[in-house]
């Protein structure tokens, strides 16, 4: 894991997100009147996530769904283009990513930042291996290295596949790939860029971590409370 860049990669994403939400505020402007106008509903969505080191915060996205208030199964997750619980701009901004667009102002509070693994319910918090917790040892981002090799189309373990990998080989030159990545998925589908995890890859990275790489005890304490007591 690369300290260094990661410090630098915060500072550099709270510049970059400042920048953004100038430029696009227009856009997010029309999306707020967009879904006001069509059912009068709340604009934002704010979700509990879990971000670095185990804490909780706030996660936002444009309200895309006609009630929040919905069964979860946590073994499928991703919520279909075809959901009847979509409003139709709701649909519109799912498909081109524009409901995420919000957690610009998370990059700007400082839980997130603009490429790292995805944040996810505190309600997975108790499925992480020992290994896997890797992924809380940087803030979570807008999009990652899981959305642009499948996201949907993957099983949760391949998921966390790649947010492991992600952590522990953080650099520039991936970010950059992922970046560009991020654009074909938007414009082409996620399913086109689909490469399923092989238990061969899994087993090396396992190692790797728990060869190379040791938790810090209080992300440990936030995930696994009651190792502590």
């Amino acid at each position: 894991m690369n300290r260094t860049y990661i410090r630098i990669k915060y500072a550099a994403d709270f510049l970059v997100a400042l920048i953004a939400v100038i430029v696009l505020s227009p856009l997010m402007a029309g999306v707020a009147i967009a879904i006001k106008a069509e059912d009068g509903g709340s604009v934002i969505f704010s979700q509990r996530r879990t971000g670095a080191g185990g804490k909780k915060f706030n996660c936002y996205k444009f309200r895309s769904m006609k009630s929040t208030d919905v069964h979860f199964d946590k073994t499928q997750p991703v919520i279909g283009d075809r959901n009847a619980n979509l409003t139709k701009v709701g649909r519109f901004i799912r498909k081109f990513k524009i409901d995420e667009l919000p957690q610009l102002f998370n990059v700007l509070k400082g839980d997130m930042c603009l490429i790292a693994p995805r944040p996810l319910l505190p309600v997975y918090d108790t499925d992480y291996e020992d290994w896997e917790l890797v992924k809380f040892e940087m803030r979570p981002g807008m999009t990652g290295l899981g959305q642009v090799c499948g996201n949907g189309y993957l099983q949760i373990k391949e998921r966390k596949y790649y947010d492991v990998y992600y952590v522990m080989h953080v650099s520039l030159w991936l970010d950059f790939k992922i970046l560009v990545k991020t654009v074909g998925v938007v414009l082409l589908g996620e399913e086109r860029f689909l490469r399923p995890v092989s238990e061969q890859e899994s087993r090396k990275l396992r190692r790797e971590v728990k060869r190379n790489y040791t938790v810090q005890p209080d992300t440990v304490a936030q995930l696994r409370p009651s190792v502590l007591r």
